[in-house]
């Protein structure tokens, strides 16, 4: 076999879902308005904390960046696929699939990053309601967003820029919709002990850490809160961290769940559904979650469709 390597010559292939043409159109128009619904959802609660000065907070401006971290994450692998179901191609080029590559580790770090800065703003919230204001000051909170921002993106580089140096002489086929990371790296046929170093090293700095204080964070939030004798206190105290428990819940749920479907079984289309609620599902619920257990947030929408342009107010004003 021909054999590749990083000048870009030889593409990909994003094997996907089915190769049947009669279930393509279906998967295509489902996937679409799921896109579409992530976006628009994510976008909308954008649009909300800007607009809204109720929601200039700490944790609101941790959400919006969530959001579009969310946008990201589905908007880097979900536009091929559809055009890959559209047009019946699987091809991506080697550029095409370091770029996906590179940009699915920046917004999934982003998203992990974020989700543990926003466990932090529930802990000093708590735990330190005195102090909150003190502590999480518009500069801290500029610094903690910088710094989740420039963590994911030197780590994207560091693991992308290792794959430049992999020839590729096997099957170019990967059995996934997207260039998923671990995938590129089983068509290598050169030594990926180097890859493998950094994919550790990243994973210990950038996922165990940040979920260790994840826990750490709700460990001290409900240690808090049993100790508040009100019972309306405490689900006051609950109601405020509960939106963001269930997406943290949610977010390393199915990130398990990819895990172990990959490490369990062999079967591509249970890694594949499994990829699907972590790429897909996890960021179009997020906006929902946020939104309908949040009143301030709820309010702040039904504000901004109250403003927008007369056909998005006669298709959305039954909301308020």
């Amino acid at each position: 076999m021909e054999r590749g390597n990083q000048t870009g010559v030889r593409n990909f292939l994003l094997l996907g879902f089915s190769e049947d043409p009669d279930l393509q159109p279906l998967l295509f128009r489902l996937f679409l308005s799921m896109y579409l619904v992530t976006v628009t959802g994510n976008l909308a609660i954008i649009l909300a904390v800007i607009s809204d000065s109720h929601l200039h907070t700490p944790m609101y401006f941790f959400l919006s960046n969530l959001s579009f971290a969310d946008i990201g994450f589905t908007s880097t692998t979900v536009p091929k696929m559809l055009l890959n179901l559209q047009t019946q191609s699987k091809v991506i080029t080697y550029a095409g699939c370091l770029s996906q590559v590179f940009f699915f580790i920046v917004f999934g770090c982003l998203d992990n990053l974020l989700l543990t800065v926003m466990a932090y703003d529930r802990f000093v919230a708590i735990c330190h309601p005195l102090h909150y204001m003190v502590i999480m000051n518009p500069r801290v909170c500029g610094l903690l967003a910088l710094g989740s921002w420039s963590l994911s993106i030197t780590a994207s580089l560091l693991m992308t820029l290792t794959l430049l140096k992999l020839s590729f002489c096997r099957s170019m086929k990967i059995p996934h919709f997207f260039c998923d990371f671990p995938a590129v790296l089983k068509l290598a046929c050169s030594d990926t002990l180097i890859n493998n170093t950094v994919v550790y090293f990243v994973t210990i700095i950038l996922a165990a850490f940040p979920l260790s204080g994840i826990l750490f964070s709700y460990y001290q939030i409900f240690s808090s809160i049993l100790r508040i004798p009100s019972v309306r206190s405490k689900y006051k105290a609950f109601s405020t961290c509960g939106s963001h428990f269930s997406v943290v819940s949610l977010f390393y749920g199915t990130g398990l769940g990819v895990y172990l479907s990959s490490a369990v079984t062999s079967s591509s289309r249970t890694s594949l559904v499994a990829s699907v609620m972590y790429t897909m599902v996890t960021p179009m619920l997020n906006p929902f979650i946020y939104s309908l257990r949040n009143r301030d947030m709820k309010g702040a929408l039904v504000r901004l469709i109250s403003r927008a342009p007369s056909p998005i107010h006669r298709a959305f004003g039954g909301l308020s």
